[in-house]
Order: structure tokens, then sequence, then C-alpha cells
């Protein structure tokens, strides 16, 4: 069975590095503002994106740059000095998103294999065939493919990769094209500023000059107000499918500006899929269970599978962002010993241990607390003192505390300690 590359997104050094740990074979991210994520682009520097791509390379995996936005005239130059600022950082790919940008990776960096973003929008074998001709090696399909599409365009372009989205956050536009944002914020969604104005909640009104009627429209009271707001894509339970279409080379998941738990729990799960596609162990509620932990707009299979108009599932018009069913209590450090606080840890609490896949973890009983595990054959922690690195005895630790918790046994690093809670719209997890 061919084997298929998970791409996670890498908002930062900190998310890079977890999503390797959770099951990633390769990252993307970006440094600047023609990345189409600014926020995360500004959590790069040049040196700390290099320090990450020399990590990846450590292990044998990789980082794509993203160089996606959509540049204005003032502004090549600019870009041209930061292709050849990026080819020197040695990425694995570029990814671009123009026919102009293309071309200018060709002279400035012609070593660098180039990725087609899907803000190109390609549905078909011949706008495919163009790229590809002008050199780029990969095709990002546009989110509104079909599978039935994508079979059809690796079979007239056997040596082109092709990557599809399969789980984040679903533009209501066609593929990002939407400028409400740039009409009502000033912030243009192609050149990587979207207010996301599709999320907030609006009030529709009838009116009629005339007779200067007025009146507010509701489906139902309360309901109906969220009129953009697109659930989020989720295709674990369809990986298979995937999979077993020999057409699909990497499958992406969404979300530089989620959390650090966002970026694990994904990895996490799409790695367990594939994983149990190739030793014909598929089991779609187990993935399901984990990404329901993450917070979300609601879930949708979307487009790949099935046509838009075959289905209503894929707007939510309750909610912008709701409530993840888990928080991230600590993160565990390089030295295994110790971690960090994000939440809260009180002793004698109860707190699940989600660590990176194939973690061997040790059971414990001291003076400091236990690692155990339980009939649902998940590990748990609990902790008898609250000791900090410089062995001060805390009453509790709650986030914002930066000194290293002693654990009373070793946990792999990157091992996140979680807690089931609920919590208000729009806070993000961990």
């Amino acid at each position: 069975m061919k084997k298929v590359e998970l791409l996670s997104p890498a908002g930062n050094l900190e998310k890079l590095k977890i999503a390797f740990a959770y099951g990633a074979d390769a990252v993307y991210g970006g440094v600047s503002h023609f990345s189409l994520r600014i926020r995360s682009g500004k959590e790069f520097t040049m040196e700390s994106f290099k320090e990450g791509i020399d990590y990846a390379h450590s292990l044998g995996k990789k980082v794509y740059v993203t160089i996606n936005g959509f540049p204005f005239n003032s502004q090549i130059e600019l870009l041209k000095s930061h292709i050849k600022n990026i080819a020197a950082l040695e990425p694995d790919a570029l990814i671009v998103a123009t026919p102009g940008v293309v071309q200018l990776c060709n002279e400035l960096a012609p070593g660098i294999p180039m990725h087609l973003s899907t803000q190109a929008n390609v549905m078909n074998y011949l706008d495919a065939k163009v790229y590809y001709d002008m050199g780029v090696r990969r095709i990002i399909a546009a989110r509104e493919i079909s599978l039935k599409d994508v079979q059809e365009i690796k079979k007239m372009l056997p040596d082109l990769e092709i990557e599809v989205f399969v789980h984040g956050s679903m533009c209501f536009a066609y593929s990002g094209r939407c400028l409400v944002s740039a009409v009502q914020m000033g912030r243009v969604p192609n050149r990587g500023s979207c207010a996301n104005d599709c999320r907030f909640e609006y009030t529709l009104y009838a009116g009629n000059d005339d007779h200067g009627t007025l009146f507010r429209l509701e489906e139902q009271p309360e309901i109906g107000t969220y009129i953009f707001n697109a659930k989020d894509m989720n295709l674990a339970s369809h990986v298979k499918e995937i999979v077993d279409s020999g057409a699909v080379d990497s499958i992406k998941i969404e979300g530089r500006t989620k959390s650090p738990y966002y970026c694990a729990v994904t990895a996490y799960a799409y790695r367990m899929a594939l994983e149990d596609c190739y030793n014909d162990k598929f089991e779609s509620q187990k993935y399901q269970d984990e990404l329901n932990t993450t917070k979300n707009r609601g879930f949708t299979d979307a487009y790949l599978i099935h046509k838009p108009f075959e289905k209503n599932d894929t707007q939510n018009h309750d909610y912008a962002l709701s409530a993840g069913s888990y928080e991230v209590s600590g993160l565990v450090l390089e030295n295994e010993e110790y971690f960090l606080c994000k939440y809260k840890t009180y002793p004698n609490e109860e707190t699940e241990i989600f660590a990176p896949l194939n973690s061997t973890i040790v059971e414990v009983d001291n003076e400091i607390g236990s690692i155990y595990k339980k009939e649902n054959g998940k590990y748990y922690i609990s902790f008898k003192k609250i000791i900090t690195e410089s062995d001060k005895e805390l009453e509790s630790v709650h986030s914002g505390n930066t000194n290293p918790i002693k654990l009373p046994g070793k946990l792999p690093y990157m091992t996140m300690l979680r807690v089931e809670t609920q919590f208000e719209d729009d806070i993000e997890l961990g």
C-alpha cells in the first residue's frame, strides 16, 4: 500500500517540534508577510525557522515554506530578497500561489522543489499541467475538489504529487477568495491578514423605503445569525478511502494559528488513522474521539468525498467556535523530569497523560505522586506534592508560573497533561 505523507501546521518552533513528536512527516510554516498567516509568520524569525529546518532534518523529516501571498507591485523587490533568504535556509519546498512567483522561484531558488498553494484553486488536470510544465512538483488541490477529480489528475500526470486538506477551518468562499474582510476591515485575505469576518454574528433586516418598514429576520429566535460560518473539515473517517485511491501523496492539516494542543491531537489522530490503514485495523471512532477533544465549529467532511448538493451539514449557524472538551494543564520539558504548568495543577487530582505515539510510560508511586494505567488503557498522573525545581513546595500551580514542576517519574519530552473540562466560547486550548 502506498505510504501517504502527513503534513502538519507549524506556527512556531514549539508547534513544529510537537507536530513531529505526535506523528507528522513534514510541517509547513512561514516567515514574514508573504505567508498567508501573518500572525504565525511573525512568530518565526529567520534564525528560529532555520533551527526548525535543521531540527526536522535531524529527524529525517521535512519543512515546506509558505510564500503564498499575492504580492503588490511595490513588494516585488522585497519578495525577491525574501526568496533568496529563504532558499539559503535549505527548506524542502517552497509553497507559492501565483505564476509570477513560480517564475521568480525558478530563477532565484532553482534547487528547491515548488508546491502550488491551494490559493491557485487547481481543480483539473489542464490547470495542473500548466503549473507542472512551469516546474511545480506538487499541487495542493483546492478544498472544493472531489477525490474522483484528484484521481483523474493523477492519471493524467502520474509524476505530479497531489496534496489534499483533510482537517481544519473551512472558508465560506472559494478556497480563500473572500473579500469580506478587505471590504469591512481593510484586511486582505489573500495577502495573509484575514479578519475572519465570516465567523462574526450578523443580524439580517428587511426594509422598504416607500413606507419606512424595517424588521429583523430570524429563522428561529437566537438561531441563524452566523450566516457565513463554515464548520471545520474533518476527514479522519475517510482516510482509508483517500489512501486506497492511490492518487494522494500528502494529507494536510490546517491550523498554523491554532494551539499546541490542536497541533498535537490532529497529528496524533491522523497518524493513527494512516498506520491503521496500512495494518488493516482502521477504526474511525477512535480518531474522532481524539479530534473531538479539540476546539471546533462542528465538523463536516466537506467536498472531497461528497458533492456540496448531496448534503447540508457544512455550515454552523449556532456559534462561531465551540467549547473543546479538554484543557492542557502541563507540558513535559526536554529533561523529561519536569513539566511547565499551562492551566492549573492541584495535589490529589487525577490528570490524563497524553504522550506522543508509541511512547513508553513507566508506572511509579512515590512521595511526589503516582503514574498509573487504568482499565480504559490510558495513563494518568496524580501529585501528592507540588515541588519546584528549586525544591520549594507549593499548594498548587497555575498558568503563568514559569517554575518547572517535578514529576513523580520520567515522561517523554512534549507529553501533555490534560484535564476534561468545559470552556467559554473563543478561548484557545493549550
